[in-house]
């Protein structure tokens, strides 16, 4: 089963923690000096907050696989979305080792598709070798391809 994934910039974490951890009735499942991250079950989110940008708001949303072949489904529906597909490969971010792929929808917003299969003692994006995310999230070492 696949999970929703979303991330917002925040101005000040601890207050965010705070606001989410009374909104979800959930401590925070990772937390670090400028990330968190809840799994939720209800609603099935995994819903992220982190201080890393400088712009605030929503970040990207996007698409968590559990299983390597459910990743693969989510990467067709991405060539019938019709847009540029910028494949990370496997990647360190967020904490976590994943592979994933990024798009945009037509009104800008990032869509990341993304499966993790291990934690990281990093954010990522320290180094080019590590680079992750969404042009608005750490850095942007990735492959474009267009999709016909």
């Amino acid at each position: 089963m696949k999970r929703l994934h979303i991330n917002i910039s925040v101005k000040d974490l601890p207050e965010s923690v705070e606001f989410y951890s009374a909104l979800f009735a959930a401590k925070p499942t990772v937390l670090k000096t400028d990330y968190a991250k809840w799994m939720l079950e209800d609603p099935r989110v995994n819903f992220a907050i982190s201080s890393k940008n400088t712009s605030i708001g929503i970040e990207h949303l996007g698409i968590q696989a559990e299983t390597p072949e459910e990743l693969q489904e989510v990467y067709s529906r991405l060539e019938r979305a019709k847009g540029t597909i910028r494949n990370e490969g496997e990647t360190t971010c967020c904490y976590a080792q994943s592979e994933k792929s990024w798009i945009q929808d037509p009104q800008g917003v990032e869509w990341e598709t993304f499966y993790t299969f291990g934690t990281s003692t990093t954010y990522g994006g320290e180094t080019k070798e590590n680079a992750c995310c969404a042009p608005t999230c750490c850095s942007t070492v990735t492959q474009e391809i267009a999709s016909a």
